[in-house]
């Protein structure tokens, strides 16, 4: 969330400052504090009234303005603002911003602005892809802005190519990235595992589970949002990668085992959540025979177990969470698991409890220490992967 955050939001002259609209009311119902600067050429796609009404903010258009209070205000509005953010960025304000003018009210107070900026840029492909355009994007980067990269697709004018406005949630993400947490995870190396794992009985079934891979998702954005890497490795969900982590797509349990052992090293923490399927078929050979779901259990051997191996060859200093769904004596098994696999936290959860398991937003867990356990009340995942991050933390102290 972005409550207390002060945000300023700069429209310019785009066909895409429409969209800007929904920007602005997502990051409200985020609780930020949005003021919005108008451009003189961005009030000819959207009115000011359409920001204030959402906002609850007056919309500045004019550095000029008389209808203000005694300050400077665009120097004012640039101390208070936790971030800047331009979206949609015509490539005349990409070009101004990365040159230091400073002639209407948007750039003058950008260019007073000490705090992150963002930048989103919008326009025609052949004008993005202009080399001029490109060096003053590569400009603003090397002065400290952090450029969102436009999608592809056809644009207004009819052209297909890259220049889209990004998707309004996306570009919450990156502001969510910058401001939202503390940034006690500066520096750190997390690796996330999520989502279920299919193990193919034949050239049509396959065997797997019900994990949507909500909870390791909201793990790897947390994380992320606290300033860490992020290695995201991850089954097929429907779920979109958090922006700023890096995804490792696996398929089945060899895939994953394979992926996380390489990578576990170089790790500070490591938290399990994924589902993997806990069998797999046997051989080729019985793939072929066994054919009936009678016999299919005789074709079926266990799979390797990723957080044992973790386990096993932890190098020092290194955190190592998993995860334990449970249907009965959860703290019993759930604390048989934390010591048998070398763990330092275990997540339990009852998957009969409402509100837990699979396919929710919501989750109710226990964490398991070594010290002792913690009970966490129904709560979203995030705020739920905010908590387990919380106690890896406290115990990197």
């Amino acid at each position: 969330m972005l409550n207390g955050k002060t945000i300023i939001l700069g429209v310019t002259g785009s066909i895409a400052a429409y969209k800007a609209a929904n920007l602005a009311s997502l990051l409200k119902k985020q609780h930020a504090d949005v003021h919005v600067i108008l451009t003189k050429n961005g009030q000819q796609f959207i009115t000011p009234v359409t920001f204030e009404t959402l906002t609850g903010n007056k919309c500045l258009t004019d550095t000029f303005d008389r209808n203000f209070q005694f300050n400077v205000e665009h120097v004012e509005l640039a101390k208070r603002a936790d971030l800047a953010l331009v979206a949609p960025a015509s490539a005349n304000t990409v070009a101004k911003l990365a040159h230091g003018l400073a002639d209407d009210m948007l750039t003058t107070t950008l260019l007073a602005c000490t705090c992150p900026k963002l930048i989103a840029p919008a326009m025609n492909t052949r004008m993005y892809e202009n080399p001029v355009t490109q060096n003053n994007l590569n400009t603003l980067k090397n002065y400290g802005w952090t450029v969102i990269e436009p999608a592809s697709g056809q644009l207004a004018c009819g052209d297909t190519g890259k220049g889209k406005f990004p998707d309004e949630h996306e570009i919450v993400e990156y502001v969510r990235n910058e401001i939202a947490r503390e940034k006690d995870m500066e520096g750190m190396r997390v690796l996330v595992t999520a989502g279920p794992t299919m193990e193919a009985l034949d050239p049509v079934r396959f065997l797997s589970n019900h994990s949507t891979g909500k909870m390791g998702y909201a793990l790897a954005k947390v994380c992320r949002e606290r300033g860490a890497q992020v290695t995201l490795v991850s089954g097929k969900t429907h779920l979109s990668s958090p922006v700023g982590v890096v995804l490792v797509p696996v398929v089945s349990a060899q895939d994953m085992y394979e992926a996380v052992t390489q990578r576990a090293g170089a790790q500070d923490a490591i938290i399990m959540a994924a589902a993997v399927a806990d069998y797999r078929p046997a051989s080729v050979s019985d793939q072929k025979i066994k054919k009936s779901d009678d016999d299919l259990s005789l074709a079926l051997a266990r799979t390797q177990d990723i957080l044992a191996a973790l386990g096993a060859n932890k190098p020092a200093g290194q955190i190592l969470c998993g995860f334990a769904m449970e249907t009965e004596d959860m703290i019993t098994h759930a604390r048989e698991k934390l010591e048998r696999k070398h763990l330092d936290i275990i997540a339990a959860n009852n998957v009969k409890i409402k509100g837990a398991g699979f396919g929710t937003d919501t989750n109710v867990i226990t964490l398991l220490t070594k010290d002792g356990e913690t009970e966490l009340s129904l709560m979203s995942k995030e705020e739920a992967a905010a908590r387990i991050v919380d106690e890896i933390m406290r115990m990197r102290k």
